[in-house]
């Protein structure tokens, strides 16, 4: 049987916000346990909590971004369950008034084509606090630190249909939180964690199959491997006859499978009710337009005026707009080298080569945009030949400094001199006669493979210092005349 695979994700994005979504309590990443818990988020006995505007403008700026409809009205509602990380018992959220309605978001195929999927809500809630396992024989450690995180929870349509859809989509999600300025995306921090929806129906068939969700996958790849994992297993149940059961599960990284966590409960379980303690929350569109001008430049937007401002590749400009750290890195390089392909190349090249190396973001890069734009300037003017601009690279990346303090001080300019490299490719054809004369007797195909012999020892002969352009002509000359 063939199956149609059936994908929705729920994406927890950190609001940035200085303080948490319902008290003054701090939101700074690493604290020591239980030091940036206050008396609101501990639930101590006539604590009220105070709603954070920034949340909702945050929440608002989102919805903006994704053309989704925003409600004038929204409602913070109890989530009512017991976890040792959730002091008052229950989870601020909202169910049925959330801040940002229907939405979408575009996101590139493999194919090169496009596909639409729908964001069917985004709310804002408060996050628990963290459960730690490792450190404690027998027992559980309790930081409170994170309750009361201001989250933003995107729903999205179950409308991905591959695992590589699904992790095109949180990508694309990355991009825009982080372009946007309302999360730093970290995901190794938690500051974004994507739960996974995965079923399967058999092909052609219009209702769903019954439904398995990932809990709290942290990275892309992961989510890739998860939903892959997830997908072999219900097909060989469903294959051998059997049938899933509704339930939460955990992704093991380790041994590449999922397990059962817990049955999935449903609505109704968790007894929603509006919030006491919070009044609705009222926008006008005035608010929402306030909102909407100061959106900065997003990535679909940014893409189209790379390729054609800088007359790039759809793939290249795609690329470099992905990231709002990588697209200004690039535009700084350009205003410095005037060469926007050579600039994009050596970004998506040699940058990302090092910057893979070491596992870094390019928001920690050694290498200063203005040194890469100086330092292509120099394979333009002839200075470097493309060899040594990369020992320079490696010189900057690892030490720092100045890309002309570097050749100077390494002797790494090129010899462009016609007469110096002339003399040298003289005697290197002296020194190898009866190559040369290989050379002249064969036919214009052997010679085009020939003529690297001569190129190299030319280049071994100058240190590597001699231009190979003009080394090419000149030994091409002197050969065939």
């Amino acid at each position: 049987m063939q199956w149609e695979v059936v994908i929705g994700l729920e994406v927890h994005v950190q609001l940035a916000t200085a303080s948490k979504i319902f008290s003054g309590a701090a939101t700074t990443f690493g604290a020591a346990p239980n030091t940036q818990a206050c008396a609101v988020d501990l639930a101590m006995p006539g604590m009220l909590p105070v709603f954070n505007e920034e949340a909702l403008r945050m929440a608002v700026r989102f919805g903006c971004a994704i053309d989704a409809r925003i409600n004038h009205e929204s409602v913070f509602d109890r989530k009512n369950y017991f976890y040792p990380d959730l002091p008052k018992g229950y989870q601020i959220s909202q169910l049925d008034h959330p801040t940002v309605a229907e939405g979408h978001l575009d996101i590139d195929l493999e194919d090169g084509t496009r596909k639409r999927i729908g964001i069917t809500r985004a709310h804002l809630e408060e996050d628990a606090g963290k459960s730690l396992h490792e450190d404690f024989h027998g027992q559980s450690g309790i930081d409170l630190n994170r309750a009361g995180t201001p989250l933003l929870e995107i729903v999205s349509e179950p409308e991905l249909r591959s695992a590589r859809e699904a992790v095109s989509y949180l990508r694309k999600l990355h991009s825009i939180v982080t372009y946007l300025g309302i999360s730093d995306g970290d995901m190794s921090q938690g500051s974004m964690r994507c739960d996974c929806n995965v079923s399967l129906r058999p092909l052609g068939q219009e209702e769903f199959g019954t439904r398995t969700e990932i809990k709290n996958v942290n990275s892309f790849r992961f989510v890739e491997k998860a939903i892959e994992s997830e997908i072999e297993r219900q097909m060989d149940i469903l294959e051998d006859g059997g049938s899933i059961t509704q339930e939460t599960r955990l992704y093991d990284p380790d041994k590449d499978e999922t397990r059962s966590m817990r049955s999935k409960e449903q609505a109704n379980d968790y007894r929603y009710f509006p919030d006491p303690d919070l009044l609705p929350v009222h926008i006008d569109d005035a608010y929402i337009e306030d909102i909407r001008s100061q959106l900065p430049e997003l990535p679909d937007a940014k893409k189209i005026r790379f390729a054609q401002e800088y007359g790039l590749s759809d793939y290249d400009a795609g690329v470099l707009a992905a990231s709002r750290e990588q697209a200004d890195y690039f535009e700084t390089v350009c205003e410095t080298s005037k060469d926007p392909k050579l600039s994009a190349n050596w970004v998506m090249g040699e940058l990302a080569k090092w910057l893979n190396q070491g596992d870094l973001d390019i928001s920690a890069c050694p290498l200063p945009a203005e040194q890469l734009g100086k330092l292509i300037l120099r394979i333009k003017d002839n200075t470097l030949s493309s060899k040594m601009a990369k020992q320079v690279f490696e010189l900057l990346w690892q030490d720092g400094g100045d890309v002309d303090d570097i050749i100077e001080a390494k002797g790494l300019k090129q010899v462009t001199d016609s007469s110096a490299i002339e003399a040298i490719i003289d005697e290197v054809l002296a020194n190898n006669a009866s190559q040369v004369e290989q050379y002249r007797a064969a036919d214009d195909a052997k010679r085009g493979k020939m003529i690297g012999f001569f190129v190299g020892q030319t280049m071994k002969a100058s240190k590597g210092s001699a231009n190979p352009q003009q080394v090419n002509a000149v030994l091409r000359k002197k050969l065939e005349g």
